[in-house]
């Protein structure tokens, strides 16, 4: 089997319809009631069910136990994405936030060289945009566009404007000229680090135990730019309020053949750190494992 992330996301047009409509008229309550049924749904026909059963396995969940984990899983997941489209769409925002470590996003501007956020698909990340509205910076986010056509127009059309900017990974390359303009501008450069689809280049390293392989990408350019580097995750605590999180900045000065390992570790490291605080907010649903 490849292992890799087909780069699509789940669900369909007339899905995020409803939702999108249950919280304009009713709120947040009702709609996480109802998604409920719809994790239900995926825990019992999903075919995903088995990698996200193997990757909790890895984490000691048996029986039960591991059942209840792969259902709070789907449902946590719709939870992010309800929260998502509330901020978006620019409906009333129900959330509290607390920031461990702002200040070294202040200090990476201060830096006056841009920096690099490196995340994973952890809680709610975009969420984190939301929070960074507050900080003089702006905040690039480079992603796979790929997502399913129909999604992706009609989010576009409820959504308001965001003072963020999409990056889209191109065959090309000109991506790479996009965020090399926009750390000299002292813009802040944000993108995953624990998924890839097939064709891309990976580097591989252990997590919980076993080799796996992550994109090499986001390593590459934290060691080409040579600027400071965060590893930030936004994981949700409780209904209203999310928890964010970043590292001490670091910058990769080493040569590729020393530095892209030694960023590879510490996100692993932190990676690691994060799925086990919150085992049930880590979304990835695919074969991640090499093995």
């Amino acid at each position: 089997m490849t292992q890799s992330w087909e780069g699509k996301s789940k669900g369909n047009k007339l899905g995020y319809s409803i939702f999108i409509g249950i919280l304009r008229f009713a709120g947040v309550g009702p709609a996480y009631f109802l998604l409920r049924f719809v994790a239900f749904y995926y825990f019992l026909f999903s075919p995903s069910n088995k990698h996200i059963r193997n990757y909790f396995r890895k984490l000691g969940r048996k029986s039960w136990s591991l059942s209840r984990s792969v259902y709070r899983n789907y449902y946590l997941f719709g939870q992010t994405l309800i929260d998502k489209i509330v901020v978006m769409s620019g409906l009333k925002v129900p959330f509290t936030f607390e920031f461990e470590g702002e200040h070294y996003i202040e200090e990476i501007m201060a830096g006056g060289k841009g920096g690099i956020l490196i995340s994973a698909h952890i809680g709610n990340y975009e969420l984190a945009g939301y929070y960074f509205k507050r900080l003089p910076v702006k905040v690039n986010i480079v992603m796979v566009d790929n997502e399913q056509q129909q999604i992706k127009e009609y989010l576009e059309s409820v959504m308001n404007d965001r003072k963020m900017s999409i990056i889209t990974i191109k065959d090309d390359l000109s991506h790479v000229y996009e965020i090399s303009n926009a750390l000299k501008n002292n813009e802040l450069i944000a993108i995953h680090a624990d998924r890839f689809i097939a064709g891309s280049k990976t580097v591989s390293g252990m997590f919980l135990g076993e080799n796996a392989l992550f994109p090499m990408g986001p390593f590459v350019l934290a060691t080409t730019f040579k600027v400071p580097v965060s590893y930030v995750f936004c994981a949700k605590e409780n209904a209203k309020h999310y928890h964010l999180s970043a590292t001490t900045p670091k910058t990769y000065t080493a040569n590729k053949q020393v530095a892209i390992p030694d960023a590879l570790n510490d996100y692993i490291a932190e990676l690691e750190q994060k799925v086990k605080q919150y085992p049930e907010q880590w979304f990835n649903y695919y074969n991640f494992w090499a093995s």
